[in-house]
């Protein structure tokens, strides 16, 4: 059975989507601070369907137009996600984001950089709790 489009994939899933081994996305997610799957307990990975798009785009770069890690991290650092990933895919990582936003009322702005800082917290307590484990 297929998963929806908006479904999160574990690493081997996106490894087979991207056309890269696992070990190369571990690698990738230690050499650009912009590829950040989702960890739960025990550092399991999942990854978004933006993070396929962003594994995609790094792997185009690095294999097929030849640019080197601190390429591509210079390119993300002088002119971002978007020319990373081309505008149409940084279009939809903006509407994936506004689509996981809660609707805009009064309180909106607040719960929703509550949610940014608990979804931070969840990823540091990841890393902490993966480190940490014996």
């Amino acid at each position: 059975m297929a998963k929806s489009a908006g479904a999160f994939r574990t690493i081997s899933e996106a490894s087979e989507e991207v056309g890269a081994p696992q070990h190369v996305l571990r690698f990738w997610e230690t050499k650009f601070d912009f590829v950040t799957p989702v960890k739960r307990a025990g550092g399991r990975r999942f990854y978004r369907p933006q993070d396929v798009l962003v594994l995609k785009a790094v792997k185009r770069l690095l294999h097929d137009d030849g640019l080197t890690i601190r390429g591509v991290q210079r390119l993300h650092r002088e002119q971002g996600l978007k020319k990373l990933v081309g505008a149409e895919a940084a279009a939809l990582i903006e509407d994936a984001a506004l689509d996981s936003s809660p609707p805009v009322d009064d309180g909106a702005l607040e719960t929703s950089a509550l949610q940014r800082l608990l979804h931070d917290l969840e990823q540091a307590k990841a890393r902490l709790d993966a480190v940490l484990s014996p």
